[in-house]
């Protein structure tokens, strides 16, 4: 039995409600971010909607128009059965969108320039340049599974799965990972940026507005990727530092025997708060040699750049070899005090 024009129209009355409800218990934080990268952003998508709908507006209309204008019980309608070209229809069909195309593609390659995470800040938003002599704050990011562990080299302090920053300050995210790929998104801050073990990526930005913003992971880990979340707040520079103050207070010291055990696999971490952080640790945590027990990824890559074990890096490394099998390791790199490695390597009167 087929739905009368009455039923139809409950139907649709009956839904819309429905539908505004559920869109009114959406999230709006990524077109209205508090940060100006992320307004940037926001902005970025509305114009590019806006220039698309420029097309598909009016070929939806005319679609709508066509199919009423000629529907069979039109007798009114010219009927033009061997009609097939109009040069001036093919360049409104060609014209504009290739219009569209040229203007979406230059805001492309302006705003990847433009809003490149790696480039540093311009200003703090539309209205403020950046204020001579600002320095931005640097944080060190690392993803672990399943936390955040945040690193202030400015200030000797760190966090787990609590990130505070000053309003208006421009800050520089250094970000890594511990083992697998991972995402750090803030929506009210920025887009977000990969974070990769072994490797470093960038991202720079500024908070706007004080408050407490949901940060989280935007690329799945494993089993605890869903409570991989922190707050992000954004705090006067009094606040900011009291929040310092009081990380020093509480916190306890972050070596790397710590680390090594914060580093193992936990869901739902509650707020840690370190007083101080080994020096050198984010360099060993990006070269994945926090334990000791290997080599640092920078120390082989300068050992291959140099010629790897052959010749061109022999003065590079000390060198224990078997007459028998004729194979070789390293067992020191050079330093100032050894700039040959020998002391470290342990020479003997068998090596060839």
């Amino acid at each position: 039995m087929s739905s009368s024009p009455s039923h139809l129209r409950t139907a649709v009355r009956l839904g819309l409600p429905g539908l505004i409800l559920l869109l009114a218990g959406c999230d709006t934080v990524v077109m209205k971010p508090s940060g100006d990268i992320a307004a940037q952003q926001a902005q970025l998508i509305v114009t590019s909607t806006l220039l698309m709908l420029l097309i598909i507006v009016p070929v939806i209309a005319l679609t709508l128009f066509f199919a009423w204008r000629y529907r069979q019980s039109n007798t009114e309608a010219a009927y033009t059965p061997d009609w097939d070209h109009s040069t001036r229809l093919e360049l409104v069909i060609w014209g504009a969108p290739l219009l569209i195309i040229i203007a979406l593609g230059a805001l492309t390659w302006i705003s990847t320039h433009k809003l490149d995470p790696y480039r540093p800040l311009e200003r703090l938003d539309a209205q403020r340049p950046i204020p001579a002599g600002v320095q931005p704050l640097e944080v060190q990011v690392v993803a672990l599974d399943w936390k955040w562990l945040f690193l202030y080299p400015e200030q000797g302090i760190a966090t787990v799965n609590e990130l505070a920053a000053p309003v208006d300050r421009p800050i520089r995210f250094r970000i890594t990972a511990s083992t697998v790929m991972n995402s750090f998104y803030v929506p009210a801050l920025a887009g977000q940026v990969y974070a990769m073990p072994g490797m470093e990526t960038k991202l720079h930005a500024v908070i706007n507005k004080a408050g407490v913003y949901d940060g989280f992971s935007a690329n799945y880990s494993g089993d605890g990727f869903s409570h991989m979340r922190f707050k992000f707040h954004g705090l006067s520079h009094a606040d900011f530092e009291r929040w310092v103050a009081g990380n020093k207070a509480q916190g306890e010291a972050l070596g790397r025997a710590n680390y090594l055990k914060l580093e193992q696999p936990s869901e739902r971490e509650p707020v840690r708060r370190y007083a101080s952080v080994d020096r050198g640790l984010w360099d060993a945590i990006v070269n994945r040699c926090v334990d000791g027990s290997k080599m640092c990824m920078s120390q082989m890559m300068a050992i291959d750049a140099a010629g790897g074990l052959g010749k061109g890096s022999i003065d590079g490394v000390g060198r224990k070899a078997w007459r028998q099998s004729q194979r070789s390791y390293v067992t020191a790199l050079c330093t100032p005090d050894n700039p040959r490695g020998l002391a470290a390597a342990g020479t003997d009167s068998t090596q060839p």
